[in-house]
């Protein structure tokens, strides 16, 4: 246990220093090499999270599962990784980012490999192949709390506070190329060779995303014999930044508005993950689509996310300067009125991509400011890890509880989604008004740092 927790703590300060004429540029340098290591490599877990999303359909029609079996599997990976994520936020704070993330990413390339083989081998009892889906899958969701802590703290660590909002909105992009990767390659692999091999293929692109971590990452800029960040930034030290780490902690876990953003958090992700683990079922059997058009329509809506990610950053520093309320009230009723169409209206192909590429746009938007920009506002730099753990389990909790609870009204209700798309919707509409009606009141609790 000592050499686990040695291997795995913050590093110690380089005995090497880099010669102050050399610094500026090194610091660029590094900081932009563990910025667009940890961006991609935290696509790559996404690619890794998101194989069964894009295989339920065939599953389903090779009698290995129910949609209300899949559900439980689904909610497996969102339930432990929800648990993950709140205790792995708090130890990130303290760990080695390159080496905690790499540990993770590297357990969930062994369970997709594990389920792709598992699958290889043909007659497995109905029961035990269930138990073992369950089981691989809950643990992939552990692997996964182990991707987004580390990516946030990369930025307190590497970036000045007047530059991370813009930087966050980029990093925000990355789950949504990665859910583009798996929903449209994975797609073609699958319609086209198998189930199987869609877990395969998450395995190989997670070892690309094990080796950028390990040749592009640095964990602090003290342990490549640079000041820290504040000094190099010429940033005004905060009264925060002398309270020791645990006694933040403890803040955090008091603080009004951090539990605020947590629920307004889960409700985004309601509304997210309905469509991204369930959009490409309601394409098959809700409107007529084939497997590979109706993964293509939301692999391709997908990747409109990263426009919502990285527009949201611009819209709250520059357009609105610093004001995350107009953000989140614009991108909630455009998140609204897509989704409605896109779950009450028909169309074809083209219609419905539209559709759900103004949804990604708007949930994008949503998702970077909710449940990243506003808890890294009223937080101090050393607890941002521990604020992201609250926000993690509330909002992964949430996303487990609706994989189970679509599931099940999409099965009884014979597959018609009349009732799932409510549900959806409401949770859209609440995870716009929650952070919209509480936002001058969190932002006075500040001061109690």
């Amino acid at each position: 246990m000592a050499s686990l927790y040695a291997y795995f703590r913050i590093s110690k300060p380089s005995p090497e220093r880099v010669p102050s004429s050399e610094e500026a540029g090194r610091y660029q340098s590094l900081r932009r090499r563990t910025f667009w290591g940890v961006t991609l490599a935290y696509c790559l877990f996404y690619v890794c999270r998101m194989t069964l999303g894009v295989v339920k359909q065939p599953l389903i029609d090779g009698g290995l599962f129910t949609a209300g079996q899949l559900g439980i599997i689904s909610s497996a990976l969102l339930i432990v990784y929800a648990v993950g994520k709140f205790m792995n936020g708090f130890l990130a704070d303290y760990c080695n980012i390159r080496r905690f993330m790499a540990a993770g990413l590297l357990v969930s390339v062994a369970v997709n490999l594990s389920l792709g083989l598992l699958g290889l081998v043909q007659g497995w009892p109905s029961v035990l192949l269930f138990g073992l889906c369950t089981l691989l899958w809950g643990l992939n969701g552990w692997a996964q709390s182990m991707g987004a802590p580390p990516a946030v703290i990369s930025l307190s660590r590497w970036f000045p506070l007047k530059e991370r909002g813009t930087w966050y909105s980029i990093l925000c992009a990355s789950p949504y190329l990665g859910k583009a990767v798996s929903l449209t390659v994975t797609g073609i692999i699958v319609a086209a060779i198998g189930w199987q091999y869609g877990f395969l293929f998450s395995a190989l692109a997670g070892l690309g995303g094990v080796a950028l971590i390990l040749f592009f990452v640095s964990d602090t800029p003290e342990s490549r014999g640079l000041p820290s960040v504040q000094v190099l930034c010429n940033e005004p030290p905060r009264e925060a930044d002398a309270i020791p780490t645990r006694l933040l902690h403890k803040k955090v876990l008091r603080h009004y508005g951090v539990w605020v953003i947590a629920l307004s958090s889960a409700f985004v992700y309601i509304t997210q993950y309905g469509l991204s683990n369930w959009g490409v079922l309601f394409l098959q059997k809700g409107k007529d689509f084939s497997l590979q058009d109706a993964a293509w329509i939301i692999g391709l809506s997908e990747g409109f996310g990263i426009a919502g990610t990285v527009l949201a950053g611009w819209l709250s520093d520059k357009v609105f300067r610093g004001n995350r309320v107009m953000p989140v009230i614009l991108s909630g009723g455009l998140c609204l009125a897509a989704l409605a169409l896109f779950l009450f209206t028909g169309g074809g192909y083209v219609l419905n991509v539209l559709y759900v590429s103004v949804f990604s746009i708007a949930i994008g938007v949503l998702y970077c400011i909710v449940a990243g920009l506003m808890a890294l506002d009223i937080v101090p730099r050393k607890a941002t890890g521990a604020a992201l753990g609250i926000v993690g389990i509330s909002s992964y909790l949430a996303a487990g509880l609706q994989d189970v609870v679509s599931g099940f009204l999409i099965q009884n209700a014979g597959f018609d989604f009349t009732g799932v798309a409510v549900f959806w919707l409401v949770s859209c509409a609440v995870a716009t008004l929650l952070p919209v009606l509480n936002w001058k009141s969190m932002q006075r609790k500040v001061v109690e740092f």
